[in-house]
């Protein structure tokens, strides 16, 4: 008879490690999700901001899609950086450094425009991010966030990894019916709508300013638990 004891020695080492989700410093760090032919997987997106004269670098192996994604999210940022306390001339005394880690590996897709966004937002402010949340989603030029794909891979993902919420597009709500029982019960999913929406359920402190952030007012989306 097969105990738990004999597991490991039948299985090998486990083939994900938990992640952790108490990490005090998280300054330009946030928790992007992909899908994979594979399955879903959780991807850290990182962004550093260093004197420099606006230089743009992006690394990590980055499809073209997900580039015009990390131009979009630099834009964005730009375009709301007196709301967010910083001057309006800041991209001219910085450059801004994306990276995705796990380089060998190529990446693509609009999905981590949202979480591209909150990284170099939170390395900007030097707000640290939430350890404990993920997020998925196309982010545009005005702060709009847009559906994907993979919702159901991306979530068992996150609840593999540990996470405890997860922000997805307002669009992609009605997927979360699909979803597994154990899916459901093991993570809050909240639906966004905007990324004044994202940076509230990511940043545990709210940046100088950001209470005029809001565009047009809107309240932050819907919670969806059981």
């Amino acid at each position: 008879m097969i105990s738990e004891d004999d597991l490991k020695a039948l299985l090998g080492p486990p083939l994900y490690l938990d992640r952790s989700t108490d990490e005090e410093q998280r300054s330009g760090i946030a928790n992007g999700l992909a899908w994979t032919e594979a399955g879903g997987v959780v991807l850290d997106v990182e962004v550093a901001v260093v004197p420099g004269s606006g230089q743009v670098q992006l690394t990590g192996t980055l499809g073209d899609v997900m580039k015009e994604s990390a131009f979009a999210a630099v834009t964005y940022a730009r375009s709301r950086a007196t709301r967010l306390g910083l001057d309006p001339q800041f991209h001219k005394n910085v450059d801004i450094h994306i990276h995705i880690p796990e380089g060998a590996t190529p990446k693509d897709g609009p999905s981590a425009g949202i979480t591209i966004a909150t990284a170099l937002i939170s390395a900007l402010t030097d707000t640290p991010t939430r350890a404990d949340v993920a997020m998925t989603g196309e982010i545009t030029l005005q702060g709009r966030v847009l559906a994907v794909g993979g919702i159901k891979e991306k979530a068992v993902a996150a609840l593999r990894e540990g996470l405890s919420k997860v922000l997805l597009p307002a669009a992609n709500a009605p997927e979360l019916e699909l979803m597994p029982k154990e899916v459901i019960q093991g993570l809050e999913f909240v639906p966004v709508r905007t990324m004044a929406e994202v940076l509230t359920e990511a940043l545990p402190s709210i940046p100088e300013n950001r209470q005029s952030f809001a565009e047009g007012g809107t309240s932050v989306g819907t919670h969806l638990s059981q």
